[in-house]
């Protein structure tokens, strides 16, 4: 199959999981390329997403591989043999690749858990919001660029609005719903569109008060989202070097035990909406 131009996340993970099951096999990339007629390094170049894969050689590989999964096959079959061209792919070149690998990876969850500490998540933030969190940058985006980043957040929106929408939960710490990012009025606007997206039976807010006893969670700020399978589930985190993704067996451990102690410590869904109501208030 031809090189692709730019690797997406989700070509990369397919080409990880490939290179994981070879090597639980046991096999060196020679030997798994001579499996399908190739080259070491066209089987370095299908592992590290250059070069796609067809079905057939991708259940050829899993084969020799003993693999006997079969969700996780079909999983990445799907992932190989997927033509679709996702509203993020206008923004190719000119926004930055983690904010469309984000958009491709939530396109495809099956599920979204997140924590915020800081900042609104952003799948619930406001066009004003966003706006005045992405001009706080520095250096500054000009102007047409800065729009740019807004018009991507709001429509990256569109995977809880859709119809069908996989759910989402989130657990945001009051910090995050006190901080003023923008003026009052944004603020309150902010608020209520908290409250507007927890109206939906697919979205659940779940919030963190400053008064709880015992929370040491505070660095947990994370998007966890869901894969065809559970092995294919990617732990997504801002880092002071740009957008972390994780994906290995232990990191997608920790991080499910993460969300459960946060979402745990939290107050429920519908005593969250009072909590956030009443900040309404305050403003």
């Amino acid at each position: 199959m031809p090189r692709r131009r730019q690797v997406t996340a989700r070509r990369a993970r397919l080409g990880t999981e490939l290179r994981r099951l070879r090597e639980a096999a046991g096999l060196t990339a020679r030997e798994a390329a001579a499996l399908l007629g190739a080259d070491s390094v066209q089987m370095s170049q299908i592992e590290s997403g250059v070069a796609g894969v067809s079905e057939e050689r991708l259940r050829r590989l899993a084969a020799n591989y003993a693999c006997s999964d079969g969700e996780l096959i079909e999983a990445l079959v799907a992932m190989a043999t997927s033509r679709t061209r996702g509203w993020w792919e206008e923004y190719r070149g000119v926004l930055p690749v983690p904010f469309l690998d984000l958009s491709e990876l939530d396109h495809y969850a099956t599920f979204r858990h997140e924590v915020a500490v800081i900042h609104v998540p952003g799948l619930l933030q406001t066009e004003a919001y966003a706006r005045a969190l992405f001009a706080y940058m520095s250096p500054e985006l000009p102007k047409s660029e800065l729009e740019l980043w807004v018009e991507h957040r709001m429509r990256r929106r569109s995977v809880i609005e859709a119809p069908s929408p996989a759910p989402y939960t989130t657990v945001i710490h009051e910090a995050a719903l006190r901080i003023r990012v923008g003026s009052r009025e944004d603020s309150r606007a902010q608020l209520l569109r908290i409250l507007e997206a927890a109206e939906a039976d697919h979205v659940t807010v779940r919030v963190v008060p400053f008064d709880l006893d015992c929370f040491a969670g505070g660095g947990s700020t994370m998007m966890y989202l869901g894969g065809a399978v559970p092995r294919l589930d990617t732990v997504v985190r801002d880092a002071p070097h740009g957008t972390a993704l994780m994906d290995a067996e232990a990191q997608l451990g920790h991080f499910r035990t993460l969300f459960r102690k946060v979402e745990d410590a939290s107050l429920d869904a519908t005593k969250s909406r009072d909590f956030v109501h009443q900040l309404t208030k305050e403003l």
